[in-house]
């Protein structure tokens, strides 16, 4: 079996040197040698680094994401916190469009004064009271 050294897993996953040493040292990934001081991985590293990307693109941190990963080629992912990560986004999304629907207003207003407008009153009362960004 041919292994990958870090560079070319690098290269190939798009993930920096720097993450796969920071993965390794939080146990995500792991290295099957060395070929003087550079690790060598196995092919199989480059569909787990796939999978953490899509973790953190999703919003899970390195420790969900490390309960999350399997241990075999064959696996299952936790689908409530799938689903539940799913739902959280769901909700962002909907905060965000009445986000974008209030700056669009704000910026095409014919009121002579935002605080005279009752539609920009009535958009702004409606924005949730959580922080909308994180």
């Amino acid at each position: 079996m041919e292994l990958l050294d870090i560079g070319d897993v690098s290269e190939r996953s798009g993930t920096s040197p720097s993450a796969l040493r920071y993965y390794e040292k939080r146990g995500l990934i792991e290295a099957i040698s060395r070929k003087g001081l550079r690790r060598q991985y196995e092919p199989s590293i480059l569909p787990r680094l796939a999978l953490i990307r899509l973790c953190q693109a999703a919003g899970f941190n390195l420790e969900e994401t490390a309960e999350m990963l399997p241990d075999e080629p064959r696996f299952t992912l936790d689908r409530d916190k799938i689903t539940a990560r799913a739902d959280d986004i769901d909700a962002q999304i909907e905060d965000l469009e009445k986000l974008s629907k209030l700056l669009r207003h704000i910026a095409k207003c014919t009121a002579p004064s935002h605080a005279e407008c009752p539609n920009f009153q009535a958009v702004l009362n409606s924005l949730p009271h959580k922080k909308v960004l994180r």
